[in-house]
């Protein structure tokens, strides 16, 4: 509300005038629930990405960030996680019957990447502007997966190779060194991939210099505590027994004939 004087010289109360805002009433439209039909069930096969593990990861850094210029207070820290690594590599193995190919019952899972902090802090200025600071915190580590730990089996499929060698036909004495046969299975793998699901941050930043009030301090120590979830999946060829559902949508379907 703003004030003003009338012509008698005494103070008024003028009101703020509002500003026009346009809008339009929405129709309501009706919802009405699509019928299906349902074909026989038959065994099909789909391939699809598959939960191998799904690991929550305590990853524990120290960091010293330096800020320029300097801080006196901290006024709001925001944190984010960047997974710039995730690879499984099988340590042991299970053959799958009759073939040549193994499930992994064991296997160390390394991980990489970097905590994004964004720091804002008010410096000794007077009636200055509040600070930013950006920083990349790395972290990396590794831990194993065995047990309960793997949801779904990875499945590898083991390369050959074989050589044949040949016999010398003029002597059949010695073999000959000329001549040889060889022979080589390759088998390419879906390659095991993460996926990150969530990241739960502890953190406590002082600066590694005790300071009373209103002194500026130019560090900030971070000790955090990171629990991170993360999805490690491959994608797999699965056999599953489903039926087809298609809608039913009346003067659209042709008659079926008698």
């Amino acid at each position: 509300m703003a004030f003003g004087c009338n012509q008698q010289g005494m103070i008024s109360s003028v009101s703020p005038v509002p500003c026009p805002v346009s809008s339009t009433e929405q129709i309501p439209l009706t919802n009405l629930g699509t019928a299906v039909t349902t074909g026989p069930a038959v065994t099909t096969r789909i391939k699809v990405p598959v939960v191998v593990a799904e690991p929550t990861l305590q990853i524990v850094v120290e960091a010293n960030i330096p800020l320029s210029p300097p801080a006196t207070e901290i006024k709001r820290v925001k944190k984010n996680v960047f997974l710039e690594q995730v690879k499984l590599i099988p340590v042991a193995f299970t053959r799958i019957d009759g073939t040549d190919f193994f499930t992994v019952t064991r296997a160390k899972l390394f991980v990489a990447g970097h905590i994004r902090k964004n720091i804002e802090y008010a410096s000794n200025a007077c009636n200055g502007a509040l600070q930013d600071r950006i920083a990349n915190v790395p972290f990396s580590g590794f831990t194993d997966l065995v047990g309960a730990a793997i949801i779904n089996p990875a499945i590898v499929g083991i390369s050959e190779s074989a050589e044949a060698n040949f016999l010398n036909e003029t002597t059949n004495l010695d073999a000959r060194l000329d001549k040889f046969f060889f022979q080589n299975l390759v088998k390419f793998n879906e390659q095991p991939f993460g996926e990150l699901v969530a990241a739960n941050f502890f953190e406590l930043d002082f600066s590694p210099t005790i300071t009373t009030a209103q002194r500026p301090f130019n560090k900030l120590r971070e000790k955090i505590v990171l629990d991170l979830t993360l999805k490690v999946l491959q994608v797999q060829q699965l056999a599953i027994t489903a039926a087809t559902v298609v809608p039913v949508l009346p003067g659209l379907t042709p008659p079926v004939s008698p």
